[in-house]
This record gives C-alpha cells, sequence and structure tokens, in this order.
C-alpha cells in the first residue's frame, strides 16, 4: 500500500575513507553538512550493514512495505551497493524497487539492458524518474517486449504514461505535485487502466545543498497530513513517499536531531512531546498507512504516542 523513496549514496570518511554527499556545496562534515536538518543518528554511511539493517527496521516499523533505492546505472555506487540493500530489505520482509535515475548516457537501448539486470536481481518493479526525456513510441516498444518487471513513470500527464504502456504513474516531486493535483491524475489514472501512486512528503528545504531557495515548510506536519489527505481524497491506488533519507532536499522522514545548532528539526510536528519530535514523522507515516488502508483520516487527531516505530 505504502512505497518510499530510499538514498544509499551517503559515505564517511571513517567507513569509505571520504565523505560523500554529506560534503556538497563545500560542507565540512561531520558539523557542517548538506542539508538543513540533521540526523539523529549523526552523518554515517550507507555502506554500512548496522546503518542499513537500521533504516529497514524503521521503515518496517512504519508499515511502508516496499523501498524505492535510488540507482544510478551499472558500475555507479548505487549499483554497488544494491546487494547489501537487498539483503537488508529482505531480512526485513520488505519488498525493493528501483528508483531508475537519469544518468548519464541513459537511453531507452541501457534501460532494456537495465531491466534485465535489475531483474536477474531479483527487482519485480522500477519507478522511472524523467520518462519524458524519451517518446511515447520509444517506451511503448520497450515495454511490449519487457517481462519480469513493472514500470512505472515519474509524471503528471498520464495520457503521456497510458501511450507508453507504463503501468502505473508516480509523482515524487512534492514542489510541482501538490495534493491539489491528485484527485485529477488519480481519475485519469482510473479511467486509463493505470496505478495511481501519488507522492506525499513532509516539505521541501534545500538551500545548504546548494542554490535551490524553494521551499515548502512542513507547518509542524501539516503539510505531511495534508498530502496525505490529499491522496486518500483521491482514491489513489497506493502512495509513494518522498522520502525516507533526502537529506539535500529537506523531504526526509528519517529521525531527525533536535536541538541542533544551525538546523531545523521536528519539534511540534503533530503536536506530539518533545521526547517523540526525533521520531515523530515514522510515527505519523505508522498512523497514516494504517488509516489510508481503512479509507479513514487522521487530519486533526494527535500523534500517536505508543511505540516507536523502530526509532
Amino acid at each position: 500500500m505504502a512505497s518510499i523513496f530510499y538514498y544509499p549514496w551517503y559515505s564517511t570518511e571513517g567507513h569509505d575513507g571520504a565523505y560523500r554527499h554529506w560534503q556538497q556545496s563545500g560542507r565540512r562534515p561531520p558539523a557542517d553538512i548538506a542539508s538543513s536538518f540533521y540526523p539523529l543518528r549523526g552523518v554515517y554511511s550507507s555502506g554500512s550493514r548496522a546503518v542499513l539493517q537500521a533504516h529497514m527496521r524503521e521503515i518496517k516499523a512504519a508499515g511502508i512495505g516496499t523501498v524505492v533505492t535510488s540507482w544510478w546505472g551499472r558500475g555507479s555506487l548505487e549499483d554497488r551497493r544494491l546487494g547489501a540493500v537487498l539483503a537488508a530489505a529482505r531480512k526485513m520482509r520488505l519488498l525493493v524497487a528501483a528508483h531508475l535515475e537519469p544518468y548519464p548516457g541513459r537511453s531507452i537501448e541501457s534501460i532494456e539492458d537495465d531491466l534485465q539486470y535489475l531483474v536477474i536481481r531479483g527487482i519485480r518493479e522500477v519507478y522511472v524518474y524523467q520518462p519524458t526525456d524519451f517518446t511515447t513510441g520509444a517506451w511503448a516498444s520497450l515495454n511490449r517486449r519487457t517481462t519480469g518487471v513493472v514500470l512505472l513513470a515519474q509524471t503528471g500527464k498520464v495520457g503521456f504514461a497510458a501511450a507508453a504502456r507504463f503501468r502505473g504513474v508516480y509523482t515524487y516531486d512534492v514542489l510541482v505535485y501538490g495534493g491539489g493535483s491528485f484527485a485529477r491524475i488519480c481519475a485519469q489514472a482510473r479511467a486509463a487502466g493505470l496505478v495511481c501512486a501519488p507522492s506525499v512528503g513532509p516539505g521541501y528545504r534545500a538551500e545548504r545543498a546548494g542554490s535551490d531557495r524553494r521551499l515548502k515548510a512542513r507547518k509542524n506536519g501539516a503539510t505531511y497530513d495534508s498530502m496525505w489527505q490529499a491522496a486518500l481524497r483521491a482514491r489513489a491506488s497506493r502512495v509513494t513517499i518522498t522520502s525516507y533519507n533526502e537529506w539535500h532536499e529537506g523531504t526526509q522522514i528519517e529521525p531527525a536531531r533536535s536541538g541542533r545548532s544551525g538546523y531545523f528539526s521536528y519539534l511540534g510536528a503533530f503536536g506530539g512531546p518533545r521526547a517523540l519530535a526525533p521520531c515523530s514523522y515514522l510515527l505519523r507515516t505508522a498512523q497514516w498507512v494504517r488509516a489510508f488502508a481503512g479509507g479513514q483520516s487522521l487530519v486533526g487527531q494527535p500523534l500517536a504516542t505508543r511505540g516507536r516505530a523502530g526509532c
């Protein structure tokens, strides 16, 4: 019922010999990182088995069934870590899908090879970011001859996805596709016989990671609640969550540290107690997954304080 976008691209000096992603835009980790929020567990390496296992425990405890791991082509860091992500997820009985990113040189021909490779690794669902890089005809031809894997397109243009023979659509970008677009997208998807998997997220804040000054404020959790509510009203087939740990863009629901100087926190989210603030988005996700499955709304309801959602 719920899938979450996941990033296995973080590295540290201690584990990997150098920082990766934490140091973007000239940042100097571990104190100064390329995020407006600071992880509760500190800067970490996605290559650490212990970190991966902890992440998957949290995702599982939040009621999420599928981890959509970012994948940047054969030989990329994300590809080299795919086996470890698969192992950690399977240990928690989570499904793993691939988020097929626009890596350099990506083509329809390379994607066909990618799909064969991913199927061999056990991937049965692929989310395609920026599918409009290629024509509907090229996609339709590929989808007709592809077996063993389901492809979903990141787009609000349902006609494009249908003509390209994708199985469904998702939105990912919580700035471009707010909750107000979900009803239209899902209605069109149902009419076309496609899966509608709109993406909900807590907000967006990326100024410490680069020059992007766009902002979608979290509003103490109200933004997250409103997007889930929109997906519910749109009668979405499933929900995709942006994201577990895209710290650069501030869309993460991974626990964040409260009181870290110079960084924002989750204090006040959903009106929950201070002690639960770092884990508040995981806890709320667990509530929403259950509520969504039952066709119920959580808007106006308090944050659950029982259980830590694996946090």
